[in-house]
């Protein structure tokens, strides 16, 4: 309890590092929980859906857990006990490596894999260089004279994922919990069907068209050794769909991306807590989920916040 309350502390002074929030004029957005059980540690069992018809804006952090100066020992390689992937969808392509855009703090690099499970038709574009037939795209930064990647984005489904830069203690940090922006369809699994990715390098910011109409902008607003501050604004978006996704991987708590759900009500008094598969769902203005403790899967993967729902484009 005592972890948990440090992890919700962080949260919360993380979120306010950039401005003060304004509890009155908070807008909550319905969440639910669409998680099932399973026994495969790589497949997407966590699914928490963000729905509001009102939301312009809103803020994604990915945060080091509380534990995060405690890891010793880190582990990231997948874990494929119990896992069936036979009968997957597979779309065979010609894989390739291409570097797209490089200066001296920022880059891009996109990879096509032999297969994948969605076609990849979605073009990545920065300035007048534009790559299609891309499956990840991984951004890197230049840190302490060495090169980190802190976000990688999947064109064909729009998954993306982001952490901080690594910490003092480590020398490199793994991917956890991914996140969804935009109408939020279900095609086997939760997607969002993109026309075109836009990286403005001088800006920091990505910007999206959606198939179902609209566009995203999402710039990242903070990047440091704690935390990777991502804001996001809507243009046109439809107003039907979920807004935003997390998905993530829980099959035991030793197993996990996400085991725990915490979260704000407006005018609430304090915070709800759960273990993420008997969250009932909640109308919230912050959640947070993460982990408590250490898990053998992706042990040092961040946690994530989402919060600073706004009817209005941040200022």
């Amino acid at each position: 309890m005592i972890r948990t309350v440090l992890a919700l502390v962080a949260s919360v002074m993380l979120a306010g590092a950039a401005r003060a929030v304004d509890l009155a004029t908070e807008l909550p957005v319905k969440v639910e929980n669409r998680s099932e059980p399973v026994l495969c540690a790589e497949k997407d069992n966590v699914d928490l859906s963000f729905i509001s018809p009102e939301v312009k804006s809103f803020r994604i952090q990915s945060v080091h857990p509380a534990y995060i100066g405690s890891i010793v020992v880190d582990r990231w390689a997948p874990d494929f006990t119990s896992c069936d992937m036979s009968h997957d969808p597979s779309f065979a392509t010609q894989a390739r490596r291409v570097t797209f855009y490089e200066d001296n703090d920022i880059w891009l690099t996109g990879y096509a894999y032999p297969s994948f499970w969605r076609p990849a038709n979605v073009p990545v574009r920065v300035g007048n260089r534009s790559e299609n037939g891309l499956h990840v795209v991984q951004l890197w930064v230049k840190h302490q004279e060495r090169a980190e990647e802190v976000m990688a984005f999947y064109p064909p489904d729009g998954y993306w994922r982001a952490r901080p830069l690594p910490p003092q203690n480590l020398r490199w940090t793994a991917y956890g919990s991914s996140f969804l922006v935009g109408p939020v369809d279900m095609q086997l699994r939760p997607v969002v069907e993109l026309t075109e990715i836009v990286f403005d390098p001088k800006t920091r910011t990505f910007t999206m068209g959606f198939k179902a109409g609209g566009k995203a902008s999402m710039k990242i607003e903070t990047l440091d050794q704690d935390r990777i501050v991502l804001d996001v604004t809507f243009d046109g978006v439809p107003k039907d769909k979920p807004f935003a996704s997390i998905r993530s991987m829980y099959a035991t708590e030793f197993n996990s991306d996400t085991a725990h759900v915490a979260w704000r009500t407006k005018g609430g008094n304090g915070w709800g807590e759960a273990r993420v598969l008997d969250f009932k769902g909640a109308n919230a203005t912050e959640l947070w989920t993460g982990r408590l403790v250490p898990s053998r899967h992706n042990t040092s993967a961040p946690d994530t916040v989402l919060n600073r729902f706004s009817k209005d484009a941040p200022k």
